[in-house]
């Protein structure tokens, strides 16, 4: 597939072979439509800046021979972020009146991380097609960069939106968490270190060995479009806590909500 995460592919092969190292089977390799994998996306909330009718605010990009190639917009993760985009841009209007014009009629708006999928999927064939640059949280890069040095490996790797993922050793399993009062199990894989931390921390008295490990959004992605193992059906993408609170302010009926709560962890192997 096209990357969904403009930034770089460089993790895209990385993160698909280390999750489907740690959970190969004898499944046959079946594609999860598209559709459940919307569903999937679904539950993390990302950020446009779109003016009135709901346009996003976008640049040409040049493609190949100089022709013109579609264009791009910023896709943020941080509500924050966007808006503060916005306020630079109004702090530069007074030295651009063509600017000032644009600027004061742009907002933030949410849209599920899945609609974004779903419109690169629609349009990948399109030359001129509208491309998402991916705008990760800086705090969440400097942990992922912080957690591949401690393990080793290199910094450069991390071009795409960072996933926080933990297993109950290097070589063993992503630890899975029971899903309110019920039995029902989940994988949850964090867009958060600190949710990531929190589930360590739960794990370490009994797994001493558990730690996190840095994944990608684009190898998971491709690992859902790629495989059919049972596993699949139970990954749970979780938004961090700023995201969280703004999907609890949402009337009920026009957001997904995930009901999973990444608290109670799971003793199996």
């Amino acid at each position: 597939m096209k990357s969904l995460v403009r930034r770089g592919t460089a993790l895209t092969l990385i993160g698909s072979t280390l999750l489907a190292t740690v959970f190969s089977g004898n499944s046959p390799v079946l594609a999860l439509s598209d559709q459940q994998i919307k569903a999937k996306l679904d539950s993390v909330p990302v950020f446009l800046i779109t003016n009135p009718q709901g346009l996003p605010l976008s640049q040409p990009v040049q493609g190949q021979n100089g022709q013109k190639g579609g264009s791009v917009t910023g896709v943020y993760l941080s509500q924050q972020d966007a808006q503060s985009f916005i306020n630079d841009l109004r702090n530069l209007k007074n030295k651009d009146p063509k600017l000032a014009e644009i600027v004061k009629t742009l907002q933030v708006t949410a849209v599920p991380l899945g609609v974004i999928y779903q419109q690169t999927q629609q349009t990948k064939n399109q030359p001129n097609r509208l491309l998402f640059a991916f705008k990760p949280v800086d705090q969440e890069m400097k942990g992922a960069m912080e957690l591949l040095r401690a393990s080793g490996q290199s910094v450069q790797q991390l071009k795409s939106i960072p996933v926080f993922a933990v297993r109950f050793a290097p070589d063993k399993g992503y630890v899975p968490i029971k899903v309110g009062s019920s039995s029902q199990e989940i994988i949850p894989l964090f867009l958060s270190e600190e949710d990531a931390k929190n589930l360590l921390n739960q794990v370490k008295p009994k797994f001493p060995k558990a730690d996190i490990q840095v994944i990608d959004v684009d190898g998971v992605i491709q690992t859902l479009q790629q495989k059919n193992d049972p596993w699949l059906n139970q990954v749970v993408l979780f938004p961090d806590k700023a995201a969280r609170e703004y999907i609890q302010k949402l009337p009920r009926n026009n957001t997904s909500r995930s009901s999973a709560t990444p608290t109670t962890p799971s003793s199996k192997k």
